[in-house]
This record gives structure tokens, C-alpha cells and sequence, in this order.
């Protein structure tokens, strides 16, 4: 199905914009705002760009695929489109129950498989396309004790082909975040990582650099979310060191999700991120995209 898209540029190519909110270590470079009259389209919860950065997969909360073209001048994110829209199959004929399409974390392949984490009756399936039924990957016995908005809310694959998740919620907020590798057929939790500030982790992607990046959100009512993105080395699967690379001041962006990073033409690292506007109007549906400086 395609999505009749209403893209709207906020801003692009931005330059001098490392200021007091957007500090050193990454520059603001694009924001765009992602509408549609398609009651499929919205809700983007996980996002893997192509690696020359033309190209895009994200999951919705309501169990879809969405695939479309990243339109560039210059290098610098400018528009979307050619947007499809494909019902996630589950593993069993017909689709998924509602209580059980919750699709949060995405992870992509080198051989273009899917992973797919959900938060309700958390698991992890695996998709060879997005058209294919998924195979059931192992669980581990901490997933059914997770709440069930709060459970696996990102993937990211290591440049070793290691499958990581995560939750959003440890139990309480001052408890570090378990991160989980699965190794065979058996998860082991391999780190903790520290929480800071009250920020919940709900998107993670590690970059052609190795190391891995951990998208954050904190949420102020009425006002809205502030972002945050840390990078941590990563030795023999192991946390070695955390770097927190920009946060955001509270409604700067909408509700960021979805973290895919990649590297561009020039040799740069580009953080691209979606923002799941849970298919209300009064939320902001987004794709925002930043550039390392260091």
C-alpha cells in the first residue's frame, strides 16, 4: 500500500548550530515532518537506514513495515518518498492480535534479515523479508517479567553478527539498564548500563565504528520529551566507556524512537532518528537527523 505522504522540510542543512542545546559532539542537520491521510502510516518506533544513506525500513507500533526513499541535496536530508506500507505477518495464519503488535526494536541484517523486539508478550522474532512469516528466536526469563510498556524496546546486530536487546524500564529509575546478547540459542545479560538523569532507553544501533549508541528520552508534562544520544565502547562485548554525544532541551523534537547509524560520502557519522507520534494528532511525527563532530 502506498502512504499518501504530506513531508513538510522544518529545517535542513543547518550550519552554526552547535549552541547551549545542541551540544559539541553532534550538529543538528535536518528535521523533517512526516504526515499522512493513510491510517497505517505513523506510530514509527525503529528505523535502519541503507548504508549510502538513500533508503530507510522502520516498524510501527501497530505491527507495519513502512519502506520508502530519503531524498538528499547536497548530502543533506531534504524529503521522503515512494513510501509502502506492508502488515507485519506473524507466525501463525491471519494477523497479529492487537494486544500483540506492539513492534518497538528493529535490527537489520548484513544479509538484509529482520529482527523484530515487541514490548507485549515480549519477544524477539527474525523476518528474511518483510513480505516472509517471522521465525520465533529464544527467550530469556527475565522477558516475561518486564512490563508490558516497558519491555524490549530496541535491537542492534555488533559488527560480529551478535544480536543485542534491551528494555526501557529495569524496575526503577535508578536501576541500571540490562543489556542482553544473544549468544546461540541462550540471552545473557553481557552489561548494565548506568542510568543518568532519569532518561529511558528506547533506540539502539551500533555504528561502522563499533561502537554502540543508545538513543534516550525523558518525557516532562505538558511540555514533551527531551532526546539524548550516548555512544559506548564496547571490548569482547564488554562496556569499556560512555560518551553522551547531545541532549536535547524538553520539546526540541518530538518523541524520538528510532536510531539508525551509518556514515556518509564525506567519512561523517550521521545519528538518523524517527519519532513515534502514537497515532495521535497532537504528536509530532518525525525524522531528524544529526552529523558528528568528533
Amino acid at each position: 500500500m502506498r502512504a499518501r505522504l504530506v513531508l513538510a522540510l522544518i529545517a535542513a542543512g543547518l550550519t552554526g548550530c552547535n549552541t547551549a542545546t545542541a551540544p559539541a559532539g553532534a550538529r543538528l542537520a535536518a528535521v523533517l515532518s512526516l504526515q499522512s491521510d493513510d491510517p497505517d502510516f505513523g506510530g514509527l518506533s525503529g528505523l535502519e537506514i541503507s548504508d549510502d544513506g538513500s533508503s530507510f525500513i522502520a516498524i510501527t507500533d501497530r505491527a507495519r513495515f513502512v519502506t520508502g526513499r530519503l531524498r538528499r541535496t547536497d548530502g543533506m536530508l531534504v524529503g521522503v518518498s515512494d513510501i509502502q506500507i506492508t502488515e507485519m505477518r506473524g507466525s501463525k495464519p491471519g494477523p497479529l492480535p492487537k494486544g500483540a503488535a506492539d513492534a518497538e526494536g528493529l535490527a537489520q541484517s548484513p544479509t538484509g534479515g529482520l529482527f523484530v523486539s515487541f514490548e507485549a508478550y515480549q519477544r524477539v522474532w527474525a523476518y528474511p523479508s518483510i513480505s516472509a512469516r517471522p521465525r520465533n528466536m529464544p527467550r530469556h526469563p527475565d522477558f516475561a517479567q518486564m512490563p508490558g510498556n516497558g519491555a524490549l524496546e530496541a535491537l542492534a546486530i555488533a559488527p560480529d553478527g551478535a544480536l543485542y536487546t534491551l528494555p526501557e524500564h529495569s524496575g526503577r529509575r535508578d536501576w541500571a539498564i540490562p543489556l542482553y546478547r544473544l549468544d546461540g540459542a541462550t540471552w545473557n545479560v553481557v552489561a548494565l548500563l548506568p542510568r543518568r538523569g532519569g532518561f529511558q532507553p528506547v533506540g539502539a544501533d551500533f555504528g561502522p565504528d563499533g561502537h554502540l549508541y543508545l538513543l534516550e528520552r525523558l518525557f516532562r508534562a505538558p511540555i514533551g520529551f527531551a532526546t539524548r544520544v550516548r555512544r559506548f565502547t564496547m571490548q569482547n562485548g564488554r562496556i569499556q566507556a560512555e560518551q553522551s554525544l547531545f541532549q536535547t532541551p524538553v520539546g526540541r523534537h518530538g518523541n524520538l524512537e528510532g536510531l539508525s547509524v551509518w556514515r556518509d560520502d564525506a567519512g561523517k557519522i550521521r545519528l538518523t532518528m524517527v519519532a513515534d507520534d502514537n497515532f495521535l494528532p497532537f504528536q509530532r511525527g518525525q525524522m531528524v537527523e544529526y552529523i558528528l563532530t568528533d
